[in-house]
């Protein structure tokens, strides 16, 4: 049975391409402008966070540039924002969501320039934003975001990497061309082996996620959004770091952790997890991406998410969900 979902998924190669044709050369205007911000803010919710997540730490790994990720309602709240010379990027799905909403027009009080990222031509957000990156992925359906998630991401890379000069910032760009044929190729090679895994762990309830770097992000996204609004699974992200200081205590014999691994500094603690993990018994679910692509490891959240969006597409359907439908998202009004 086919989902929502499932044809969301296959059209993500296609809105790469689509959305990088029509909005590159205006994504290197936006960056040369955000190349001269003395501080950079990046808001959202959701996918759309983790996104944010996933760009700030692979900017930190290449840019000494001031960047700062904020949830809607928490930089909508912060008493102290940096409003001389600065700008802000945000991103939103459906460009209503309202508590991106809410920062945007924070940030216009304080005269903090705005760029928004959306999927939606006519939303709020494209409108009222002093400039906007339309994705081309058409109407996203699926609540837990698959095309919109993947040109999301690429478009703050192509933003904030633009901005640094380094050989390594123009390997990442250079590598994001590559990133649609991968895509393709993912989608076609990872189904199977990540349908069986779904059915392995069909009947376990609970999940960790740990990543390093800009996979923490990826494991914000597979917590937050895949496990908990995708699969009806509870699901905890983490960073591979943090992995000591409280999942150590309670990882035991039969408890899944999936472990989102591209080789960063930091993957040290990953490693160091996955051994702790191996010894006690835990069921260690690990992703590596060097198993799927060779291009640089900043890029890994485009390559980790493509099976991981099998596992939670079948970990749905085993437990009879529709993986792209929801419960009681948007019945808490705020």
């Amino acid at each position: 049975m086919h989902y929502k979902m499932y044809e969301e998924m296959m059209e993500q190669p296609t809105s790469l391409k689509k959305t990088t044709d029509a909005e590159k050369s205006h994504m290197k205007e936006i960056s040369e402008k955000f190349r001269e911000f003395d501080k950079i803010y990046m808001v959202g919710c959701g996918s759309s966070l983790s996104t944010c997540f996933s760009a700030i730490d692979a900017m930190k790994m290449v840019s000494n540039r001031n960047l700062e990720v904020f949830t809607g309602y928490e930089f909508f709240y912060h008493k102290k924002l940096q409003n001389e010379n600065a700008g802000v990027i945000l991103t939103s799905q459906s460009g209503e969501t309202a508590d991106t909403l809410a920062a945007m027009r924070r940030a216009q009080e304080e005269g903090i320039y705005t760029v928004s990222i959306v999927n939606e031509a006519e939303s709020t957000m494209r409108k009222e934003s002093d400039d906007a990156v339309l994705t081309l992925c058409g109407r996203e359906n699926a609540i837990l975001g698959t095309k919109t998630y993947m040109t999301q991401l690429m478009s703050l890379y192509q933003i904030l990497f633009r901005m640094e000069d380094s050989s390594i910032a123009k390997n990442v760009i250079g590598d994001l061309k590559k990133i649609p044929s991968i895509t393709e190729a993912l989608l076609n090679k990872t189904k199977d082996e990540n349908k069986a895994l779904a059915k392995k762990y069909a009947d376990y309830d609970i999940f960790y996620a740990m990543g390093s770097g800009p996979n923490y992000g990826l494991a914000y996204k597979l917590a937050m959004t895949m496990f908990m609004e995708g699969a009806l699974k509870h699901a905890c992200p983490l960073y591979s770091g943090e992995f000591r200081h409280g999942l150590i205590e309670r990882v035991e014999k039969n408890v899944p952790v999936v472990f989102l691994d591209a080789g960063y500094p930091g993957d040290e603690f990953t490693h160091k997890s996955i051994e702790f993990s191996n010894k006690i018994g835990a069921e260690n679910i690990i992703y590596r991406m060097q198993d799927y692509a060779d291009i640089n490891p900043l890029l890994s959240p485009f390559v980790l998410v493509v099976p991981l969006e099998w596992f939670i597409y079948y970990l749905a359907h085993y437990n009879g969900e529709d993986p792209g439908s929801t419960r009681h998202i948007g019945k808490v009004r705020y």
